[in-house]
């Protein structure tokens, strides 16, 4: 009887952990996301830069613009595999995302997690704020730091070779904890904020000149 409890309990357990997880792209639609892409919208003959491909979630990389989740999210991971389908280039996940279109036209204030080749990893403050260990190190001149036009927004990684050959997939790993977000490439950390200033908002992946597909997109709720 007590190994059938036991069995029963761990199951339980099992159950309750796979119900805090969702599966936010269903490898057959947007369901649960929208576009926000100015160009697109100022003229609709343009391509939607949003597309499925294969079961995979592709960003096209022009125009440029977001793809951004209908929910709010706080005190969760979010896990993916991303690529660059061709070329190396740029491209970003959003969290904590907010007003839209708040920096250049463009992008909603959020902090980002940048996936650029050679640089996945490093924070972007998008009128939002994050400070890590060696500030001013990562930063720079710390007369210099902001969250907005020249500002010195860029908080760089903590390592410079945890990214897969090109054309291979990465994993990555980003962890919203109250004021802490967190981030593993790979399995490496390569990025731990505290006091940001939002907690709590959508995720959006960027269309940001670089052909970019994305797959297991799941998020877990603390």
């Amino acid at each position: 009887m007590r190994r059938i409890t036991l069995a029963l309990f761990f199951i339980s357990i099992a159950f309750f952990a796979q119900s805090q997880t969702v599966n936010l792209f269903d490898g057959k639609s947007l369901a649960g996301w929208y576009m926000d892409v100015p160009d697109l919208q100022a003229d609709s003959s343009l391509r939607i830069p949003f597309i499925i491909r294969d079961g995979l979630l592709v960003s096209l990389g022009t125009p440029q613009g977001h793809l951004i989740s209908e929910a709010e999210y706080e005190n969760y991971t979010l896990e993916l595999d991303y690529r660059f389908a061709g070329e190396p280039g740029n491209c970003g996940i959003l969290v904590h995302a907010s007003t839209p279109r708040a920096l250049y036209g463009m992008f909603p204030k959020s902090i980002e997690v940048q996936l650029m080749h050679s640089n996945a990893g490093d924070f972007w403050c998008i009128e939002q704020n994050i400070e890590v260990e060696d500030m001013e190190a990562r930063r720079g001149p710390k007369e210099n730091w902001g969250v907005n036009g020249k500002k010195l927004r860029r908080i760089k990684n903590l390592t410079d070779d945890s990214e897969k050959p090109l054309g291979e997939w990465n994993h990555i790993k980003i962890r919203c904890d109250a004021d802490k977000v967190t981030v593993w490439l790979n399995g490496d950390l390569v990025n731990d904020g505290f006091n940001a200033t939002a907690t709590r908002g959508k995720i959006a992946l960027q269309a940001e000149g670089a052909e970019v597909e994305f797959k297991n997109v799941m998020l877990t709720k603390l």
